[in-house]
């Protein structure tokens, strides 16, 4: 929606969109002029489809981040969080087959598991941080570590395999969908819209920008600031139980690789989506922008031999550090 101004002879004229809204959108349709003229099957829909589906892991965690931090908080841990919870959905499906079998009882019940363990993972760092006043860094950061630590225990240091059965009977979760549409594309759109309107429409999402943007004004007008940021990380942690739904059918394995750089991603989107790291304001559908211009770079890079697709994490790292510095300086600006 644009903004209507009045001039000085009593007119109005429309304002147009400003550049935090119009800089993702512009960076978006230039990338994909770039991949087009340097591919040819860049706009091909398989690639497209595979784009998407690819994207989708991120984009859903991206979802439950864009609420954290316009919050205030912020959660390192979502790439080994995805880790543990792929090690436990596939340790559980694997020892319930005897007794299930293969069909789909089996499958609910590692999604429920995958789940369960995303909710209770998102609250204890939620308790930890808003309980204890234990900082979210340090918190996320150390159960990062735990994580990842567990995933590599419960592998032995190896990988952690689905049944073949079992991963035979899963892989259509991932690979098959409707109209053309996979299933990671259909959930990621439900994951977005039902965000957009929790943060844009509802008091929940009124009260995570009060609480990013000044916790103690915020508690005056009665919000519950500490319920607040707790429902924010529960939030994300389920949408991490998720992704993970929708990621172990793809490889049918865990590892102490599983979701590397998984949390960079997330909060490379959210910030290039026009989310103020320090909290106070947010939007998803900028987080998908976000996400989509990630996913096109690392998609471009491995099409063509311009820039090394090893050079992918580096690259996202420079993206974050500017998006930053554009907003302090757009915030110095106002």
């Amino acid at each position: 929606m644009t903004d209507v101004t009045s001039t000085p002879a009593g007119k109005t004229r429309a304002k147009l969109p400003s550049m935090s809204v119009l800089g993702p959108v512009l960076a978006l349709v230039v990338l994909i002029a770039i991949g087009a003229m340097m591919n040819p099957n860049f706009l091909s829909a398989a690639n497209i489809t595979n784009v998407l589906a690819r994207s989708a892991f991120i984009g859903i965690i991206a979802v439950g981040m864009t609420f954290v931090i316009t919050a205030g908080g912020l959660d390192l841990s979502v790439g080994s969080m995805a880790a543990f919870i792929a090690g436990l959905m596939i340790l559980t499906m694997n020892a319930a087959l005897p007794s299930l079998g293969v069909g789909v009882p089996i499958i609910l019940l590692g999604m429920a598991v995958a789940l369960v363990a995303g909710v209770i993972a998102g609250l204890l760092n939620g308790f930890l941080i808003t309980t204890l006043g234990i900082e979210a860094f340090i918190v996320t950061l150390g159960s990062m570590g735990i994580y990842r630590s567990l995933v590599t225990w419960l592998a032995d240091g190896g990988t952690l395999s689905l049944d073949f059965g079992l991963r035979t009977f899963y892989r259509p979760v991932y690979f098959d969908g409707i109209f053309g549409i996979s299933w990671p594309i259909i959930v990621f759109a439900i994951v977005v819209i039902v965000g957009e309107i929790i943060m844009s429409r509802t008091a929940f999402g009124r009260h995570c920008a009060a609480t990013g943007s000044n916790e103690h004004v915020a508690h005056y007008s009665n919000v519950n600031v500490n319920r607040t940021r707790m429902l924010t990380y529960a939030a994300l942690g389920l949408l991490v139980g998720v992704a993970t739904i929708m990621y172990v059918p793809r490889l049918g394995s865990a590892s102490a690789f599983t979701g590397v750089l998984w949390e960079l991603e997330a909060i490379a989107a959210v910030i290039i989506g026009g989310t103020v790291l320090k909290g106070g304001f947010g939007r998803v559908w900028g987080t998908v922008i976000g996400v989509l211009i990630l996913s096109l770079i690392d998609n471009i890079l491995n099409l063509t031999d311009f820039v090394s697709p090893y050079l992918n994490g580096a690259i996202q790292g420079v993206i974050i550090i500017l998006a930053v510095i554009l907003q302090r300086e757009r915030k110095a600006a106002q």
